[in-house]
Formats: C-alpha cells, structure tokens, sequence
C-alpha cells in the first residue's frame, strides 16, 4: 500500500519544515502541485532529510522550490498533517515546522513540488485558496492583516 516516496502510508509520521519568507511586505508562498494539499497556496517547504538540521533542510527545500536563498532561523510555529482515506487508514501524516527565515537572494521560479510561486501581499491572500493553517500562520505568527 505504501508507495515508493514512503509519503503515502508511511509507517511513521514525517518530519517537515517551512520558510516563512517576508520581503517588501510580502509572503512568499508556493501553489502546491501534490497532494495532500494539491492546488492550494502554502508556506514553502519539503521534507527533513535523515542528518538534516531544521534550518539546512528549509534551506535547501526553499531553493529546491522557489529559486530563493534563506537564512533559516528559529521555529515559528508547529503542526500536524493527518489525512485519512476513506478506509480510515492514515494516508499521509505529518509534522511540520515553520520556521522564520530571512531573505538572502534569488528571483522566484517555481520549481520541485510547486506549480506556482510568488511573493504575495496580505491583502491579495483573501482571493487565493490559501489554507487554513497557513492563514492562522500568516495572521498569528507573521501579524499579517487578511
């Protein structure tokens, strides 16, 4: 049942990290191209690699996925992401780590896992599917008003 990523079905949760990114008053965000949040706006990010910090894994997962190069700081904010099939079997499950990055350089392309990529104000996140989580982040974490 498992596929080969180990993503689906995995036998234990999967550690993930997030860059919440500001430049010039602007979130960037990536349009996901995967499930489980297939077509919705999110916080770049990916999975931990085995010997991987937080940092060096947002690190190199932001320029894997936007062109962009951080500096990766501290933990923000932590969640879990447990989807369930119609079986009730744990389809995908994990954790993930958003942490507050600084922008180093770079022009976003979207690439990897993103079918988009942009650095987006507050004010056009309300007209985006965007969700939840990363609206409770944006709103709670980063003070964005949307």
């Amino acid at each position: 049942m498992e596929n080969n990523s180990g993503r689906q079905y995995p036998q234990l949760p999967q550690v993930a990290v997030g860059a919440i990114v500001i430049k010039d008053n602007r979130v960037l965000l990536v349009k996901r191209g995967k499930a489980p949040s297939n077509g919705q706006w999110a916080i770049p990010g990916g999975r931990v690699e085995l010997g991987e910090t937080l940092q060096e894994a947002a690190e190199r997962e932001l320029l894997e996925e936007t062109n962009i190069e951080i500096s990766a700081g501290e933990p923000a904010y932590c969640f879990d992401v447990i989807v369930r099939d119609d079986k009730d079997q744990v389809q995908y499950h994990y954790v993930i780590i958003d942490l507050k990055a600084d922008y180093v350089s770079g022009e976003v392309q979207r690439g990897d896992d993103a079918v988009e990529a942009a650095w987006i104000a507050p004010e056009e996140i309300g007209s985006l599917p965007v969700n939840q989580t990363t609206r409770h982040v944006l709103r709670g974490v980063v003070g964005f008003v949307i």
